[in-house]
């Protein structure tokens, strides 16, 4: 038996062998077991990890929730905000997916932060965090997030998709999403940048669900620029897109969201649409985001914070700040946000202010508003139409 390449036991004409080891490592531990019949060798191994106590220790001034880019483009900052949590690491493609202690997360009450250096600027890093040694979750807040069905978005969609790691996939589909950084990005050249939106009174809105607008081999961005005349022979003067946050699969009407601030890929990339937005404003174009606030799915972060995984129940727990246990009105969907939950509210005003600020969008059509409650009062019916 060799720990980390030094031999510990040793045993002689057995063919049972049982050895306990006094753990007095720390961090990424490997051993090997191998046996010898005179004539050939064989071997097991198996690792195991010796996590240090998480150093609490403040933010460095300006480091919020997410991935936190820097003059220097060699470093990052990642934050993630898990409350009631007291370990965090990180795993990506800087680390080989490994456990490692120089990639353990600060605390600091309840967030914590870890600066990347070493990084190569305009090069796309996959990573997630491991939350109290069981639980893997992408970043709330990347603008980027790859899965194993990315491998079904044609290149003509979304050109150079980074290949989703295959040292990250587990058996389990909800821990099979990992969030990018990338220091060094261009930004997008925006044309407009004081568009005046056409008087509510006065709009006549399209709604589009681009998965169903064009044949597959075009259901991308591109082709709704492509598409702006057609629209103002219409007399349109704002569009309305059916959520295009990234869902689950490749084809959805987008009511089942997971990670609020990436764009789907599977209508293209976060720079095309944001030139879709900024040809539409050129051409006196509003553009609304039909987005779902009433709830989220799995894999969203927030949802799988505290998270009861076991068949039969899956859903949150009583600890889980962001989402309740069960839905307080009859006619929700999948996982139901408390509305009253500070935690919601400071996510989802995040959510508004990035998407108007970011993609200077104009408005939202906000789905399911009635479930933004905690109090639904139904008059004897079980429909929405009897709720208030």
């Amino acid at each position: 038996v060799t720990v980390n390449g030094i031999a510990t036991h040793t045993s002689n004409s057995v063919t049972h062998l049982e050895y306990n080891h006094p753990v007095t490592e720390s961090g990424l531990v490997r051993v090997v077991v191998s046996a010898n019949n005179g004539t050939s060798t064989e071997e097991e191994k198996f690792d195991y990890f010796v996590r240090s106590p998480t150093l609490n220790q403040s933010r460095p001034p300006g480091i919020r929730d997410g991935i936190n880019y820097h003059a220097d483009q060699t470093k990052a900052t990642l934050g993630l905000w898990a409350p009631g949590k007291t370990s965090v690491y990180v795993l990506g493609d800087f680390n080989n997916w490994e456990l490692s202690n120089a990639y353990q997360m600060k605390k600091d009450g309840e967030h914590f932060w870890l600066e990347l250096n070493g990084l190569t600027s305009g090069q796309e890093y996959a990573f997630r965090y491991l939350v109290n040694e069981t639980l893997m979750i992408a970043d709330p807040y990347a603008d980027k997030i790859l899965d194993p069905a990315d491998q079904y978005i044609p290149s003509a969609i979304y050109p150079n998709l980074k290949t989703y790691p295959a040292k990250s996939l587990t058996n389990m589909d909800y821990f099979n999403r990992v969030s990018v950084l990338q220091t060094g990005q261009q930004a997008y050249n925006w044309k407009v940048t004081n568009f005046e939106k056409p008087e509510k009174e006065n709009m006549v809105i399209y709604e589009l669900l681009v998965r169903d607008f064009f044949a597959s081999e075009h259901r991308n961005y591109q082709s709704l620029i492509d598409t702006i005349g057609y629209f103002k022979r219409l007399g349109v003067n704002a569009i309305e897109l059916m959520p295009i946050m990234e869902f689950n699969g490749n084809e959805s009407w987008g009511y089942n969201p997971t990670f609020m601030f990436a764009p789907d890929k599977a209508y293209g990339t976060k720079n095309k649409l944001k030139e879709f937005i900024d040809v539409c404003h050129q051409n006196g174009i509003a553009v609304i985001l039909d987005i779902a606030m009433n709830h989220q799915d799995t894999p969203n972060p927030y949802v799988m914070m505290d998270f009861d995984f076991t068949p039969g129940v899956f859903k949150p727990t009583a600890a889980n700040r962001w989402f309740n246990i069960n839905a307080t009105h009859p006619y929700s969907v999948f996982f139901d946000l408390n509305h009253e939950s500070s935690y919601t509210k400071a996510y989802l005003d995040t959510v508004n202010h990035y998407w108007l600020n970011e993609y200077k969008v104009d408005g939202f059509r906000f789905d399911l508003s009635k479930g933004f409650t905690q109090n639904v009062k139904c008059g004897g019916s079980t429909s929405d139409e009897g709720c208030i």
